[in-house]
């Protein structure tokens, strides 16, 4: 796992860190029985990078725009399990449960639902040509949380953002970026105030 983090750290331009190490961080939560995930914390195995992505161009056969999403850092850390969440109940699977996972961090580079989606295709080709993971999203080979959070046009400071979970696919990321921009783009034009907090997807719903 670590040889392959470190592939694709140098595969995105990151730096190698000489030096790691892994936490524990205090997990209270069903999916980690033991109460305790093994991560990085401040010493990540990759630090920086970027990743070039290409926007849709006016046609089909012409290129779009190309430009550099910029990364914070990959850390290696362990999987939790599945929890699937039912009518009434919610069940567990601890198939996955320790397995190592590599978790991307970008920056806040990206500007709107487009650019997260040429971002992720990009990202998952560039694994996929490596031999790194077949990144199967239906299999939970990659998965996405997306923040979401906006600004007044001409300012620098970033706004409150949430988070959005249960994200499977990337029509999915699509969809719940739209609708999180357009549910806080409501809440500020009526003079509210975003909450900081996690908000699970229903795809269902679309909401």
């Amino acid at each position: 796992a670590i040889e392959k983090c470190a592939q694709l750290g140098l595969m995105l331009q990151c730096a190698i860190a000489e030096q790691c190490k892994w936490d524990r961080k205090n997990y209270f939560y069903p999916d980690s029985p033991k109460n305790y995930q093994l991560t990085q914390n401040d010493q990540p195995l990759c630090i920086g990078g970027k990743v070039e992505i290409e926007l849709p161009g006016p046609s089909r056969n012409i290129e779009g725009e190309h430009r550099w999403v910029q990364l914070n850092r990959i850390h290696l850390e362990e999987d939790p399990g599945k929890l699937t969440h039912e009518a009434f109940d919610t069940v567990i699977d601890f198939n996955r449960a320790g397995v190592p996972l590599a978790e991307i961090v970008t920056e806040p580079d990206m500007q709107n639902s487009t650019e997260a989606v040429a971002f992720l295709n990009a990202l998952r080709n560039l694994i996929i040509y490596a031999g790194i993971s077949d990144c199967d999203m239906e299999k939970g080979q990659m998965r996405c949380d997306a923040n979401v959070s906006l600004r007044p046009v001409g300012t620098n400071s970033l706004g409150t953002r949430t988070e959005m979970k249960n994200l499977n696919s990337i029509s999915n990321v699509k969809a719940a970026i739209e609708y999180e921009i357009a549910r806080q783009t409501q809440i500020l034009d009526e003079g509210g105030v975003i909450v900081q907090e996690t908000r699970r997807w229903d795809v269902d719903s679309s909401s």
